[in-house]
């Protein structure tokens, strides 16, 4: 997300009952009982109008709710700026975000944020009954659940349905073996040879499509049973990169495709490839559909789970899950208010329900997927909301170097593509090696 220039809102806020007020960093008490007004302060990434309003829009029902709290909200603030306000030992901030699920593990780990499962269970919350496997993988790190989801991002398959019927083509793929062919059949040449529109471009760097969240849906066992990285011993990791190579081939090899891609608009624009008309398939997110819909594409497309390895039919439906999480600061000195704040923005319903239609995202709670009619009456959207609840979808582990590990396999995915590694087992186990080192 783009940063902006910070602003500060102040949002009063209310809380009918709150525990014990200035508990240090550790342990939180949620026996709540009145206390005098007091403030926390709330950082948090978005920076775009629409989202900034629907944030204070729920801090306004939370402060209809509980009238005892104020909160001061800062907004447009990276996962950089909150670390360091941490690691300096400062009271602000009290409730902290971040888009990025592949750092939860730093702050389980490194204990910045606190651990919320002993407050959960006072609160009687279970998280296998409220969220997917895959969330509550993303939200945990070494024991610790140190982290809630607010709101989620589910990843599948947009397809241009014109482009579909020219070609003769009623459904989208749904196995890996469908993809290829139609993806073959879409593609479209100059007169010199070059690619005129892709069918489905299978390089890694394009937008969203990264390695690591397309390998989702070949269900790799990233870990062995003793905790060790499985990488070069998982046949599914094997099975991502036979696939990815022999679509690179097909589609005219790497050199081509490189010089397409580079060819394509910026990604959040209308020039961006799928948008123009470039390409007839493509691996993005929910939010894609806002875009399409504000920049009132001259098209019909349609939306789809993305397809599964052919030896994987039943798990059709599935995809790969990330999203926003939210915890608090172990440095806050109202933790018990920041729990409260927490708890209502993660798992109350309305509040949930009103922010994910607002900024167009999937809410991450079960009960919240049966309450956002204006999301699941478009099928296009639908879509998502589906991946989210299969029980077949999945997520990159925790880890306490995450964003390392996430990398490293992205990396050697990049030059695996591009014909720069000759001998992925090695490959694959040396990165097994380092991920092992930095657990």
């Amino acid at each position: 997300m783009v940063q902006r220039r910070r602003a500060v809102a102040l949002v009063t806020v209310s809380i009918a009952a709150l525990a014990t007020t200035a508990c240090g960093p550790g342990a939180v008490q949620s026996n709540l009982a009145a206390e005098p007004p007091v403030t926390i302060t709330f950082w948090h990434g978005w920076s775009q109008p629409h989202e900034v309003k629907a944030i204070e829009d729920n801090l306004a029902r939370f402060h209809h709710a509980y009238p005892n709290i104020t909160v001061k909200e800062v907004k447009s603030i990276s996962d950089d700026d909150m670390t360091k306000a941490i690691g300096s030992g400062k009271a602000e901030p009290d409730v902290v975000t971040s888009f990025s699920t592949n750092m939860v593990g730093q702050f389980c780990d490194s204990g910045d944020w606190i651990d919320l499962e002993p407050l959960m269970r006072q609160a009687k919350i279970s998280p296998k009954r409220m969220f997917p496997r895959a969330v509550m993988d993303y939200t945990q790190y070494g024991g610790k659940r140190c982290a809630l989801p607010l709101l989620a991002d589910s990843f599948g398959l947009y397809y241009n349905k014109d482009m579909f019927a020219a070609a003769g083509i009623a459904n989208p793929p749904r196995t890996l073996s469908e993809l290829r062919a139609d993806a073959i059949k879409l593609t479209r040449r100059n007169g010199d040879g070059s690619i005129a529109v892709a069918g489905f471009p299978p390089l890694t760097d394009l937008y969203e499509m990264s390695a690591y969240r397309l390998i989702a849906n070949w269900q790799p066992q990233y870990f062995d049973s003793q905790g060790h990285s499985n990488l070069a011993r998982d046949p599914a990791i094997q099975g991502f990169l036979n696939w990815q190579k022999d679509l690179v081939n097909a589609e005219g090899g790497y050199s081509a495709l490189s010089a397409f891609q580079s060819s394509l608009g910026d990604e959040f624009s209308p020039q961006n490839a799928f948008e123009a008309g470039r390409i007839a398939m493509m691996f993005d997110g929910e939010w894609r559909n806002a875009n399409l819909t504000q920049d009132k594409v001259p098209f019909t497309y349609g939306t789809a789970p993305f397809p599964v390895p052919d030896n994987l039919p039943d798990t059709y439906g599935a995809g790969y899950l990330a999203g926003t999480v939210i915890g608090i600061s172990k440095n806050s000195q109202q933790q018990p208010a920041a729990w409260q704040l927490v708890k209502f923005m993660t798992t109350q319903t309305d509040a949930l329900t009103s922010f994910a239609q607002a900024i167009t995202n999937v809410p991450s709670t079960f009960q919240s997927l049966d309450a956002v009619p204006q999301l699941s009456s478009n099928p296009n959207f639908k879509t998502f909301l589906d991946i989210f609840a299969s029980p077949d979808s999945g997520t990159t582990p925790t880890s306490r170097d995450g964003s390392s590990a996430r990398g490293g396999f992205d990396d050697l995915v990049h030059r695996w593509e591009a014909g720069d590694v000759r001998n992925p087992a090695a490959e694959l186990a040396a990165l097994d090696q380092r991920i092992d080192a930095a657990a």
